[in-house]
């Protein structure tokens, strides 16, 4: 195949990632029917979180795969029988935006919200009132014959209603205190109680509790109107029952949620997440093998509840971010105790104080932050959070813009030097460390931007020489290395230019942004007011208003630099890479990563952090690999092309 020929290589790539993505389902269905069969036969070999993501992996990558519409199977060791109710899989939602985008299509005038509880399931079946069997929950339609064990059960029922002909489903579960007591060895109280429930020899089944939820009768009418009703008739009966909470509204099922999430560590028993029905008793739906108009609303391990005990100000050039302190947490495996509080917008949003009980989240690899807060409860110690009001470096007052707390002095030496740092870190300046911008800074050799590119070799050499080896006429290797490294950075991308300014907020990517929105050169930009920058897609009024005042603010550096010749500012019109976008991954054998991306914003490309809708290319030495980027690259059918490919684009 010609190197140059790229039709050629996408077809290539697309096969590869379908290819790829063919071996990863039924790698995926294989890992699921074993971890499905360990978890109903015994021992479950990994946590529930981890087979979510598996089950999620599979939706996202086969969604009508029929693994997805079945339940694991139990042994051949028991008698089989079927079962009366329906026992599939819940739909679920891991966290608050995906349980309100179930509610939004499941508008109730009120939500039955119930404890999901972390055990074994289990249906006792009647006859005139009397226990037939107890089967479990098999393929989600026959199971095993557990009656002679259950029976040893705590909350077992042998005899109810004498009307009553129908089945009662309920979880088993091993209460916190017996598992310490009697089965320690034991990785958790759920895997405990799955494997006793079904010993033959039945030894065991008495340290085990039957908690009921479910109801529905085969014979005559149902002995209830609606779910709470339901709930109402197993406690008449004798069982024990999950407890109940009617919310008004989808918020208020969230905020129920992380006051449980709270609580449950003081609970006897384990539980995941919650159950949300609507009051109605919808049995058409619930023998679905995926009901719909119920959803299981999962805790997860990257949220926790904590409580707030400090704010502490974080100071980046001018501007003061707050920082939340809090009762330390575990999240996805990770000790926190602290999370941002971005702005005193969100300060005043969220009603948070201190000592204010607050939801803690981590998605994924995003910095953790306070997504709630939970309603106050009576006799907390609460107290206001206290906001700096003078800069610490000038003691000019501060400006709040509730979306910005900063210092608005243009000449506070604090903030002149992170422009410094800023600008060095953006332009990739190597050989200029932090240390040497402060000391430079210190000295007054430098005093903006600009300064940098008029710094010889000479001004440099005693920042790497002692005053004796000068007067010796000795030649610094430093001074001349910082010196060609400062003066190889005088071409920058619009986007790396904008950036380096030090301009709140305003990075690269919200410049490729505003650069694929049509303002693709430094004098559109320049020229460009507030409304016509709202109207680009990631900008809106707040974000426009930062760029055209910080704009406004440095606009003596970017004469000085670009007026005075010093930067040539490269325009992303008309390049080879114009209109196209690209994300790497993976290590580069021929250069670094940010040489490839600075070779794209060169030519008039954009570069992308990760794999969207729309992204031109994704480059990586590994086309065939499993990671997620090229999973995703292929649902998405984008081209993977490999560094060789990438050179030949940039060079053809």
């Amino acid at each position: 195949m010609d190197l140059f020929d790229i039709d050629e290589a996408e077809k290539i790539s697309r096969k590869k990632i379908a290819d790829s993505a063919v071996a990863r389902i039924a790698e995926l269905e294989k890992l699921i029917q074993k971890y499905q069969s360990s978890y109903y036969n015994g021992e479950a070999e990994i946590s529930d979180a981890d087979f979510d993501a598996l089950w999620d992996e599979l939706k996202r990558l086969d969604p009508s795969n029929p693994i997805l519409h079945k339940v694991g199977a139990d042994s051949g060791n028991f008698e089989k029988a079927p079962h009366v109710m329906p026992m599939g899989s819940q739909e679920k939602a891991a966290n608050s935006e995906e349980f309100l985008a179930w509610a939004e299509k499941h508008n109730y005038s009120e939500y039955l919200v119930e404890y999901k509880l972390d055990g074994a399931s289990l249906e006792l079946q009647y006859a005139q009132g009397v226990l037939l069997r107890a089967v479990t929950r098999g393929d989600g339609s026959v199971g095993d014959v557990i009656t002679d064990n259950a029976v040893k059960m705590k909350g077992v029922v042998k005899n109810i209603s004498p009307s009553f002909t129908g089945g009662i489903r309920g979880e088993v579960i091993m209460t916190h205190s017996v598992h310490r007591q009697y089965f320690s060895d034991k990785a958790n109280c759920r895997n405990a109680a799955n494997g006793l429930m079904k010993r033959k020899d039945g030894d065991g089944s008495e340290f085990l509790e039957l908690i009921a939820y479910d109801v529905w009768a085969t014979e005559g009418e149902q002995p209830f109107k609606d779910e709470e009703e339901k709930l109402k008739f197993l406690k008449d009966n004798g069982f024990n029952s999950v407890p109940l909470k009617i919310c008004n509204s989808a918020q208020e099922v969230i905020d129920y949620r992380s006051s449980v999430m709270e609580e449950r560590k003081n609970l006897e028993y384990d539980i995941d997440g919650l159950v949300i029905k609507e009051r109605t008793v919808n049995h058409e739906d619930a023998s679905r093998a995926r009901p719909d108009r119920q959803i299981a609303f999962k805790f997860s391990l990257e949220e926790a509840v904590s409580i707030l005990r400090d704010v502490e100000w974080n100071e980046s050039g001018a501007t003061y971010t707050p920082v939340a302190v809090f009762d330390p947490v575990e999240l996805n495996g990770t000790t926190v105790k602290r999370a941002s509080l971005v702005n005193t917008n969100t300060i005043n949003s969220l009603n948070i104080k201190i000592g204010s009980h607050v939801v803690v989240v981590k998605r994924g690899e995003i910095i953790p932050k306070i997504e709630s807060v939970l309603p106050a409860a009576g006799g907390e110690n609460l107290s206001e959070i206290k906001v700096p009001s003078v800069c610490e470096c000038c003691k000019s007052p501060l400006v709040d813009e509730g979306t910005r707390l900063f210092c608005p002095n243009k000449s506070c030496s604090k903030k002149i030097l992170h422009r410094l740092l800023k600008w060095v870190s953006v332009a990739d300046i190597r050989d200029l460390g932090e240390t040497l911008i402060t000391d430079l800074f210190n000295s007054k050799k430098i005093k903006c931007i600009s300064d940098l590119y008029k710094l010889t070799v000479e001004d440099l050499t005693p920042f790497f020489l002692d005053e004796e080896s000068i007067r010796k006429e000795k030649k610094s290797l430093g001074a001349k290395k910082v010196f060609e490294s400062i003066q190889s950075r005088k071409k920058l991308s619009l986007s790396k230019f904008i950036a380096g300014l030090d301009i709140e907020g305003i990075g690269e990517v919200v410049v490729d942004s505003l650069i694929a929105g049509g303002f693709n050169t430094l004098d559109k930009i320049l020229a460009a007011g507030e409304e016509e920058i709202a109207a680009v897609y990631r900008f809106a009024e707040i974000t426009a208003h930062t760029l055209v005042s910080g704009l406004k603010e440095v606009d003596d550096e970017i004469e000085a630099l670009v007026g005075g010749g010093i930067i040539s500012v490269i325009s992303n019109e008309g390049g080879k890479f114009s209109g196209k976008s690209f994300c790497f991954t993976g290590e580069l054998n021929s250069m670094k990563r940010s040489d490839a991306q600075n070779l794209v914003k060169e030519n008039g490309g954009a570069v992308k952090s990760s794999v969207v809708k729309g992204l031109s290319y994704l480059v990586t030495n590994d086309v065939s690999s499993g990671s997620s980027k090229n999973k995703k690259a292929a649902e998405l059918g984008i081209p993977v092309i490999n560094e060789e490919q990438f050179l030949a684009l940039v060079n053809g």
